[in-house]
């Protein structure tokens, strides 16, 4: 497997260090380096990376801020001398968290789990041609079974109100209670009906029945507030399709 990456980090030593780290790596690939995040952002979308390796503190722009602009949708690790940003960095799905200074061992293992993630999209790819090629969906499910402690919970799929990715996980809340299940969002996205689901960001799908209001930025950005006072950015990707349903 050939992986195209991309470093994006303000720190030129950093960089040195993580080029000098991928070749010696054959499978990885270097398609280039950006120092801020509004390069980034540009070449990201440009050169549609496999693997971005990228830093959380940057002038400007910072890290999160490039994932909530890009369209391309790489795999991500984050490498920062901040170990504060890493509950948000695997909020966002991110592959790994690599805290500076880096050693090899660390790199090569991150590089080890984001292979192992990119073979299970894969396969879930091929999994969900198959199915396209069977059916052609004109229901979704209503009701899914998700883990409560050692139970299975019949949970009605009106009473989600939104999901979040978390690493491998999905997180799913409800007006009263929240479950994870194991299954990656982009998976339960196949089985809820896009007419109520919507997806706003990589990480996020709400359910429209639960919106309270979009709020829009000066910048052409726009966050989602949920009737239960959650708000969540919408990425310039997902923002195409809320605007559809603008009257």
């Amino acid at each position: 497997m050939k992986i195209n990456c991309l470093i994006i980090d303000d720190e030129p030593l950093a960089r040195e260090l993580l080029k000098e780290f991928l070749g010696q790596h054959p499978e990885l690939t270097l398609m280039g380096e950006c120092s801020k995040g509004t390069e980034a952002v540009d070449k990201i979308d440009e050169l549609k990376p496999d693997l971005i390796f990228l830093d959380v503190q940057m002038p400007g722009m910072n890290g999160f801020d490039v994932l909530d602009e890009i369209t391309h949708d790489p795999f991500v690790i984050f490498t920062t001398a901040y170990d504060q940003y890493a509950i948000k960095a695997f909020e966002k799905n991110a592959v790994d968290y690599l805290l500076k200074p880096i050693d090899h061992e660390r790199f090569k293992l991150a590089v080890d789990r984001a292979i192992g993630r990119m073979n299970t999209d894969q396969n879930n790819v091929g999994e969900l041609l198959r199915n396209m090629k069977t059916e052609n969906r004109s229901s979704y499910d209503s009701h899914i079974f998700v883990q409560k402690s050692e139970k299975l919970i019949n949970l009605s799929v009106e009473e989600i109100e939104h999901l979040e990715a978390s690493g491998d996980y999905t997180i799913l809340t409800t007006k009263n209670d929240q479950f994870v299940s194991s299954s990656g969002i982009g998976k339960l996205e196949e089985i809820l009906n896009p007419d109520i689901f919507i997806r706003v960001h990589r990480s996020t799908i709400i359910n429209i029945n639960s919106l309270k209001e979009i709020e829009k930025h000066f910048n052409g950005g726009m966050i989602v507030k949920m009737n239960n006072g959650k708000s969540f950015p919408v990425s310039r990707t997902y923002a195409k399709l809320i605007r559809k349903k603008v009257v």
